[in-house]
Formats: C-alpha cells, sequence, structure tokens
C-alpha cells in the first residue's frame, strides 16, 4: 500500500502539518526534526503527489525548456547544462522540441502553462515576426501574471516585456572572427549565413559586415547565401558559392554544422582545405576541434549560460529583469591560412 503523508508523520513523530512544511520547503522546521522526517519519508518510500502539490501551490515542480532541435549539439549541450541546473534543485526539466517551427514553439509554451510549470527557459535565436513576437509576448505575460519565471537563453525580450534575458555576444564574436580572416589577407569571403528572420542569423552577419566594413571590403567581394544552420545547407551553400564566384578564397559559415558541410562540399569538389579554400565557423562545437583540418571558429560559452539560465528559473539566483552578456571567444585553428599558404598548428 501506498504510503501517506499521515503515515510518514507517525513515523517521524511529528503532526502532518510539519512534513507539509518539510516537503514544501516554505516555512522554518527544526534541523533534528527535519531529518525525522527526512528519514520517514526514505524508509517508507513516499511519493509526493505531484497533481495534488501543483493544486496547492499553484505550480509543479516542472521547469519547461524550449529548444529548436535537441538533436543539434548547439542546442542538446544547452539541454543538458539547464537538465542539470535544475536537477541540483530536485526539480525535473521538461526538453520541449519544436523543430524549428514557430508555431510549435507558441505551442509548447501554451502547454506548459497549462502544466502550471514553475519556470520555462526559451532558447536559441528568436523568429523576427511581427505577429509572432506579439503571440510570445503574451503567453510570457500570461506565463509571469500566475508566478512562472520566464527566461531567455540566447535571444532578447519580446518587445514591451521585462524577463531575464542570458545573451550570448554573437555579432561581436563574428567581427572578430571576419576581422581574422581578413588579417589573414583574404579578400574575397563567401559568407554562409543562418536563416532568414532569425536574431542569431541577424547578429552574426551584422559582426561580419561590421569586419568587412572596417577593412574597406565591398559586399560585393564577400557573397552571402543563406543556410538554416545544418549541415547539409552547408554543404549546399558552398556548391553554390562554388558554381557562382569560384573566386572566393575563405568561407564563413555562421555556424560549426554549417562550416562542417561546406568542407565537405569543398572536398566533393577536388578544393583542398585551406590551401585553396580556408573555412571557419562559430559555437565551438565538439566535433570542431576533431575535424581534419581542426577548425577556426568562435567559442560560446553555451553550458555555462544555459546553467545560469537555468538558476534564474528555480529562482537560485537572483538575477531580476535585464541581460546577463556572455563574451564569445575567437579560437585560431588550422583551418584559416593566407591564401595558398599552409595551415598553422591549433592553439
Amino acid at each position: 500500500m501506498t504510503a501517506t503523508l499521515a503515515d510518514v508523520a507517525r513515523r517521524a513523530g511529528v503532526s502532518t502539518a510539519t512534513v507539509s512544511r518539510v516537503l514544501n520547503g516554505n516555512y522554518p522546521v527544526a534541523g533534528a526534526t527535519r531529518e525525522r522526517v527526512l528519514d520517514a519519508l526514505a524508509e517508507l518510500d513516499y511519493v509526493v503527489n505531484g497533481p495534488a502539490r501543483a493544486l496547492a501551490a499553484s505550480s509543479t515542480d516542472v521547469i519547461g525548456v524550449i529548444v529548436n532541435d535537441v538533436s543539434d549539439p548547439f542546442f542538446g549541450i544547452q539541454a543538458g547544462g539547464l537538465q542539470r541546473e535544475v536537477a541540483e534543485e530536485d526539480l525535473l526539466a521538461v526538453i520541449c522540441n519544436t523543430a524549428g517551427s514557430p508555431s510549435e514553439e507558441l505551442k509548447y509554451l501554451s502547454l506548459l502553462l497549462r502544466q502550471r510549470v514553475r519556470g520555462i527557459v526559451l532558447t536559441g535565436g528568436a523568429r523576427e515576426d511581427a505577429e509572432h513576437e506579439a503571440a510570445t509576448a503574451k503567453l510570457i505575460r500570461q506565463a509571469q501574471a500566475v508566478g512562472t519565471r520566464v527566461v531567455l537563453c540566447g535571444r532578447p525580450a519580446p518587445a514591451g516585456v521585462e524577463a531575464p534575458c542570458v545573451v550570448f555576444d554573437n555579432e561581436a564574436g563574428a567581427t572578430a572572427l571576419t576581422r581574422h580572416v581578413v588579417e589573414m589577407g583574404h579578400e574575397r569571403i563567401g559568407y554562409v549565413a543562418g536563416p532568414r528572420g532569425n536574431t542569431t542569423t541577424t547578429a552574426r552577419l551584422a559582426g561580419h559586415r561590421a569586419a568587412l566594413r572596417e577593412a574597406g571590403i565591398r559586399r560585393a567581394a564577400s557573397p552571402i547565401v543563406h543556410g538554416d544552420f545544418s549541415r547539409d545547407s552547408g554543404f549546399d551553400a558552398a556548391m553554390r558559392l562554388s558554381r557562382a564566384d569560384g573566386d572566393v578564397t575563405a568561407i564563413i559559415a555562421a555556424n560549426d554544422l554549417m562550416a562542417l558541410g561546406v568542407m565537405a562540399a569543398l572536398r566533393r569538389a577536388g578544393t583542398e582545405v585551406p590551401r585553396q579554400c580556408s573555412v571557419a565557423g562559430f559555437d565551438d562545437l565538439p566535433s570542431a576541434s576533431d575535424c581534419a583540418p581542426a577548425l577556426t571558429t568562435v567559442r560560446l560559452p553555451l553550458e555555462s549560460g544555459a546553467r545560469r539560465a537555468g538558476r534564474i528559473a528555480t529562482g537560485r539566483d537572483g538575477a531580476e529583469d535585464g541581460d546577463a552578456w556572455l563574451g564569445a571567444e575567437l579560437l585560431v585553428r588550422d583551418s584559416v591560412v593566407r591564401p595558398g599558404g599552409r595551415a598553422r598548428r591549433a592553439r
């Protein structure tokens, strides 16, 4: 038979109210008494009635995490960091996979609100669409109205919404990366951007263009092709760049997965990387240092940023409204050399 609150109280020699206080953590209980209650809970294998507790407390022990694609290492790293942080508070992280669909993002927001989750973390770039932004803002305000913490990780808050944001400095990282490629002597640089209408795409493309302006390189010398952040789209983009402008001496991709696709396409075309064409990426995923040649890229603190977002969502981090900016780090490896030159050793 399943143990009840009364069973635990009898075993610990306390009242049911004291057991409830220990379970909910909403009232001080003497250390020795608390230990007796915890021992009784363990001995009786007591399981908290989640739905009943949710009705009483107006929230569950769940943190919802909305990601684009958990199979993408960019989101997998963040989901893992968030899950570990949430578990430290004895809470459950529920990962919701949108497959890049704006409508799925709104659906999961609504479903999580219906479940009375304690917090919600929205990861990845936001859709740059006025209608979607307004719908997202409405759901976030509804969540905040019932006490659900909403945290943005890797994206800005929608217009009119005040919510804590963990922001990666995509623009500065992209500027540093393109500046490095230019300093290596490249003037005809192809660029594989992310999907249109995405805040991450916009920020990284802005950084790339800023470095080109700084160097006095015209946009016409840096053709741009859009992908969707997947390896396959990087492969297709490189093939298009090769057909449209065979004179590019370097290709910068807006993330590492697309950069790996670029390298595969260049190999397929018989172009040697980096001697005939340098390649750079962004994010510093685990595969970036393992490929050959090792990929020059920009490192974002994905796990630490996600863990910070997790602490805010659980209430462990006292951050209020406002942005927590996390810097980007240029990593110079073997995949970018001077035009016609040899690879340099990774560092």
